[in-house]
């Protein structure tokens, strides 16, 4: 258990360092007067800080040693939106990465109950990196189109803009029938 609690406690450095950098991205997008891609990074930031509390109670509750990682400050200003989600895409990789590690490690040390609670992590990086996919794939038709930025923004501002991704586009409701 030692190895995976020095893992774990590892990845809760991920789980911080994103949740920083969206927190910057949110400001960075608020004062670029785009308050709905701010909203949903500000929300991304507490989500990731969400994940990190969840495997500290997974420690806490096993009887393991929690030890805080140190955060770096993050970058506070990007190019451009398609350049912060690009960003975002690439982070989300890492989390999955990191937690396909966790994984790995948790089966070989026979740990059942770690691998019971990675199980939520690696259905919910599915979800996390197809949201990145599809918003940089909507930035990339967007172009330099500012107007379709806009639409892009207002679609986040109102829940709409991931309302197909949330659900896998369809198909989730097709395969229960």
């Amino acid at each position: 258990m030692k190895d995976l609690t020095r893992a774990i406690n590892d990845h809760l450095a991920s789980e911080f360092q994103a949740s920083h950098t969206y927190l910057a991205m949110s400001i960075w997008l608020r004062e670029n007067d785009l308050v709905g891609f701010s909203t949903y990074m500000l929300n991304k930031s507490n989500e990731e800080r969400g994940h990190a509390y969840r495997m500290i109670a997974y420690l806490v509750d096993s009887e393991q040693q929690v030890e805080l990682p140190t955060v770096n400050a993050p970058e506070r200003s990007w190019p451009s939106v398609k350049e912060l989600f690009d960003i975002v895409a690439k982070m989300e990789k890492g989390v999955t990465a990191s937690i396909d590690h966790l994984y790995t490690l948790a089966e070989q040390l026979n740990e059942r109950s770690a691998t019971a609670m990675l199980d939520w992590f690696v259905e919910e990086q599915v979800q996390e990196e197809a949201e990145a996919r599809f918003v940089c794939k909507r930035l990339r038709l967007a172009g330099e189109n500012s107007a379709a930025l806009l639409l892009i923004d207002q679609q986040f501002l109102d829940g709409t803009a991931l309302a197909s991704v949330k659900g896998g586009s369809g198909f989730a409701s097709v395969a229960a029938n």
